[in-house]
């Protein structure tokens, strides 16, 4: 029988029936009921309403203040209250060309001292951000004022942007670079504003780095190859931040292609004015494209203000406004048309027509966000009537929807300020709007409508001149309609759609860098490994792996049966056959029985004098890799469940090369995968699994084509032409062969050069014989020719191939040794380390550049590349798992008991902890402070991260709902 795991997935709020399938056996009992762990079941009712300035637990939030960023675009000023006149569409003209050019940045002093780094190189995993991003701008395309956002001052939260500028004041700043003439992003667009000054608005990034990011986009650059190779060009920002830059810039290119396309349908339909083309190139957002568009959408109904213009009212609504005195509506009356009949039809007419007008008006917009920023807006949520006529036929025959009902608790009459709902709050409540159980409102202050209607009679929509009462009664009656019908639904929809956005932004961020931290994790070399897959009636199936990940035995034991003594038997001699010394347990099902199980054995000597240790992994995806295609084509004679065996020992082996095997979102790495947007997520995580896989380097002539693929530069079709061209001609000898790959051109080669190794000892070893002296093989001899643009390939190993130096800096990495007096020979060792720091220190990183005609970027690469060891990795030591041996089980804890475990998931709302009860216990996030983290993780968005090991002390133990709540002591290191 083949055992299904779950997929893992965390839900911060109740899950669906047929979202539970998607949750491991182990997660989903520690979040079946989540809606109890945050907010508490106290907030979110009725009476409990949240107060401004408190958070979850009721204390007074500190306001901080933003540091002002350097360099970034100033916000325009609201213009002041003019005297009213009839509203024109001015078209702006920008030279882009000028402002561009015109971006010179001061540089900063560089530091003298660089410090040779020895790991982690070129990838930031802690996101150790100097500086956060502004909020994103408000739905309009002249940009509303900002609210200062409150955080707070004493305690951690994950309140801060996904993902944040990089900030560094102490490094060199790069060099702008002139956008190319024919730019298809900056001329194809063709709207009213300067694609690069809004790109820089709204992701926070200065003019100068977009600039320099779009037009390496446009030369076809990947953001790995980017953030390593091109540092002084993005101003040192990390993948995160590149990416989020790239989908703000689709999302520019997504309006402006919706513009062209709307107009175009408009201008066929005969109603495309002037003033409406430039009102669509105003636009920034979908949101304002369709605020301007919805009256006149293919099927709709014909709205009342293009009747009454149809009508000939539009001059009349003008000289309401420009010549009031001299208006005299009697003339515009008809008695036979239906419209203009009587006086009230006329006053009604022009009343429409002057809603119209206010409601697509960027100034009063403007203003009346600005009043709403000062206000407190609110988001409501309450059971909809649909679940309620649906619940109350169904008592006591169908339990299906009051237990959906019941699941949303929490929400039933929830309140929360705009400004300070949770990211995990607004997905639950989007979820159970989608379900139909909620019903979500927002709450706009009456005030902000009354300030308004006061300032758009008395300031911006005043009559150029005395207008009698019965015009004045016209003007305020149109205000007033304006407001209910168009703005306020226009207002309602821009929080919802923003909460929305920078919600599901978080929750990918999360998924990012979760999947981050689990595919970096330092593998286990040079061991052979057994997995086990534990499991009660159908046993437990074992693998055992050689050091390169060879399977060696596979076979199934019964451990927990009453021939249990047999099958140590069984094990003490496999494992004296093969020489395994380390044991693998995935957590799934019967793992603490397991566990418990061979601590037994090792503690008895059972092994001796094996010296046998044991470790437990995450298991989440595994039953589903065994019955993948790629896992039949790798095991095609194998059992699937022995399958998952394998990939349990594969996973500490080297977790890079086989979670890449897996979908991420089965990994069991976030929360809310069905509650985002699907294309985002799935972009998300395609483009951490590339960057994680080319800054780790993959040795190409041993690693498998489903990992090739993820290389910065290749793809499935790129990848399969270097196998195909490996099993013709042999191993490759150089990076410089890689272009004699057939599809593989000049840009694809400069993006996934430095991220490819070639290691002379892997070389030997997959040549036959040994072959010492590495003669290439005729067949590969015949196949040399020339490279367009590089000469004749080489046969010849190059030293520097195994590092990550890019073949473009070869030349610079030469008469760097030459200078330094170094030799391709001392790579790697303490001498040649010795004499660069010296060498570093004494003339500093700047001017060595500068003689060498470089970047310090560049030549700070070179030198971690020279420095590093052969077989360099940038992932973190692999830390065994520690668990104490009395607690196997939820009865061992008690309040206040101090035990240790491993992070096993991060939510938006706290920290998963695997403590070895079988159950892992929930830190929230109020308990994740910066005096309990590591200094390079007190500035992290995201505070802890899958695998890392954590002191934790036990703060309540509910036996009935299998729940434990944890208090982080501190980090383990």
């Amino acid at each position: 029988m083949l055992r299904r795991t779950r997929t893992a997935k965390v839900y911060t709020e109740p899950a669906t029936d047929d979202e539970s399938d998607d949750m491991t056996g182990q997660q989903k009992g520690d979040s079946e009921e989540l809606e109890e762990w945050l907010p508490n079941s106290n907030e979110g009712k009725t009476k409990g309403r949240r107060q401004r300035g408190t958070d979850e637990t009721g204390e007074k939030k500190k306001v901080t203040k933003r540091v002002a960023k350097l360099k970034e675009p100033k916000p325009k000023a609201v213009r002041k209250p003019r005297a009213a006149r009839v509203p024109k569409v001015k078209k702006e003209k920008t030279n882009t060309k000028q402002q561009t050019e015109d971006a010179v940045l001061p540089k900063p002093e560089l530091q003298q001292h660089v410090a040779v780094k020895e790991e982690r190189l070129s990838i930031n995993l802690s996101s150790n951000n100097a500086g956060d991003m502004p909020d994103e701008c408000p739905s309009s395309s002249q940009h509303f004022p900002k609210v200062k956002k409150e955080e707070p001052d004493d305690s951690f939260t994950f309140d801060e942007p996904a993902q944040k500028k990089q900030k560094t004041t102490n490094s060199a700043q790069g060099r702008p670079i002139k956008l190319k003439l024919g730019n298809s992003c900056v001329e194809d667009l063709q709207m009213n504003w300067d694609p690069i000054q809004v790109l820089a608005e709204k992701s926070g990034v200065e003019q100068w780095v977009c600039a320099n990011i779009v037009q390496l986009f446009q030369e076809e650059n990947t953001i790995p190859f980017m953030v390593r190779y091109r540092k002084e060009l993005i101003n040192h920002m990390d993948a995160d931040a590149v990416r989020d830059v790239q989908l703000t810039l689709e999302e520019l290119r997504s309006v402006a292609k919706k513009s062209r396309s709307v107009s175009q349908t408009l201008k066929k339909e005969g109603v495309l004015t002037s003033e409406l083309e430039m009102a669509l190139k105003d636009c920034t957002t979908a949101d304002e494209m369709d605020h301007v568009y919805a009256p006149y959408k293919k099927g709709s109904k014909l709205s009342k203000a293009r009747r009454a213009k149809e009508l000939g009212l539009e001059p009349v609504a003008l000289a309401l406004l420009q010549e009031p005195q001299k208006l005299d509506l009697q003339s515009s009356i008809q008695p036979n048309t239906k419209g203009l009949s009587t006086l009230d039809e006329v006053a009604t007419g022009v009343q429409e027509i002057l809603a119209d007008m206010i409601a697509k008006d960027k100034e009063t917009l403007t203003y009346v966000q600005s009043l709403c920023d000062r206000s407190s807006v609110t988001i409501h949520s309450s059971v909809s009537k649909t679940a309620l006529k649906e619940q109350q036929p169904q008592q006591g025959t169908q339990k299906s929807k009051p237990k959906d009902i019941a699941k949303f608790s929490l929400y039933i009459d929830f309140t929360c300020d705009v400004q300070r709902i949770q990211h995990h709050q607004t997905l639950a409540i989007n979820r159970g709007e989608n379900l139909k159980i909620l019903t979500v409102k927002v709450n706009i202050p009456d005030r902000v409508k009354n300030d308004f209607c006061r300032w758009c009679v008395n300031v911006r929509w005043r009559p150029q001149g005395f207008a009698r009462p019965e015009l004045m009664t016209i003007l305020k009656n149109a205000v007033e309609d304006s407001y209910r019908r168009f703005i306020l639904p226009f207002l309602s929809r821009g929080y919802r759609t923003k909460l929305t956005a920078s919600a599901e932004k978080e929750s990918i961020a999360m998924f990012v860098r979760n999947l981050r931290q689990r595919l970096l994790m330092c593998p286990v070399r040079g061991r052979v490994i057994m997995g086990v897959d534990p499991g009660f009636h159908h046993g437990c199936k074992i693998a055992i792996l050689s050091p390169t990940s060879q399977i060696l035995h596979t076979d199934v034991v019964y451990l927990h049966g009453p021939a249990k003594h047999k099958e140590a038997e069984k094990l003490r001699h496999l494992m004296f056959k093969h020489s395994c010394q380390t044991i693998v347990i995935g957590n799934g099902k019967a793992c603490r029985e397991t566990e418990a199980f061979f601590t037994d054995l090792i503690k008895q000597r059972f092994f001796k004098p094996l010296d046998v240790s044991y470790c437990i992994t995450d298991e989440a995806g595994a039953s589903i890799y065994s019955v993948s295609p790629e896992a039949v084509k790798e095991m095609p004679d194998m059992d699937p469940n022995l399958r998952s065996a394998v990939s349990i020992g594969r996973r500490v082996q080297d977790p890079l090369a086989e979670l890449i095997k897996i979908d991420p979102k089965h990994i069991g790495i976030g929360t809310y995968q069905h509650d985002v947007s699907q294309s985002l997520l799935r972009a998300a995580l395609d483009g951490v699994v590339q960057e994680c896989v080319s800054f780790v380097g993959v040795d190409i002539n041993i690693c498998s084509e489903t990992l090739m693929r993820h290389i910065a530069g290749l793809n499935a079709g790129r990848a399969r032409s270097i196998m195909e061209w490996k099993e013709k001609n042999g191993p490759f000898l150089n990076r410089e062969q890689l272009k004699l790959v057939k599809g593989l051109g000049p840009k694809s080669f400069q993006q996934c050069a430095g991220f490819i190794r070639i290691n002379p000892e892997t070389v030997r070893s997959v040549c036959s014989g040994g072959n010492e002296d590495l003669k290439v093989p005729l067949k590969q001899t015949a196949e040399k020719k020339k490279v367009k643009g590089s000469g004749i390939t080489s046969n010849q190993f190059n030293p520097l191939d195994q590092t990550c130096i890019h073949p473009e800096s070869y030349s610079i990495a030469l008469r760097f040794l030459s200078q330094i007096g170094g030799s391709f020979d001392q790579m790697g060792s303490a001498a040649l380390r010795q004499s660069i720091e010296s060498s570093v220190k004494s003339r500093g990183l700047d001017v060595l550049a500068k003689s060498l005609d470089t970047t310090p970027e560049t030549l700070q690469l070179i030198v971690d590349g020279l420095t590093q060891p052969p077989g360099f990795d940038i992932r973190q030591d692999f830390e065994q798992a520690d668990f104490k041996r009395e607690i196997v089980s939820m009865n061992d804890l008690h309040d206040g008991m101090v035990v240790t475990g491993r992070v096993t998931n991060t939510a938006l709302f706290g920290a998963f902890v695997d403590i070895g009860v079988g159950r892992s216990g929930l830190i929230p996030k109020r308990f994740i402070t910066p005096d309990k983290l590591p200094v390079d993780q007190r500035q992290r968005s995201l505070a802890l991260g899958p695998g890392e090991r954590v002191e934790v002390r036990v703060i309540n133990v509910d036996l009935q709902r299998n729940r434990i709540s944890l208090d982080l002591i501190r980090v383990l290191r």
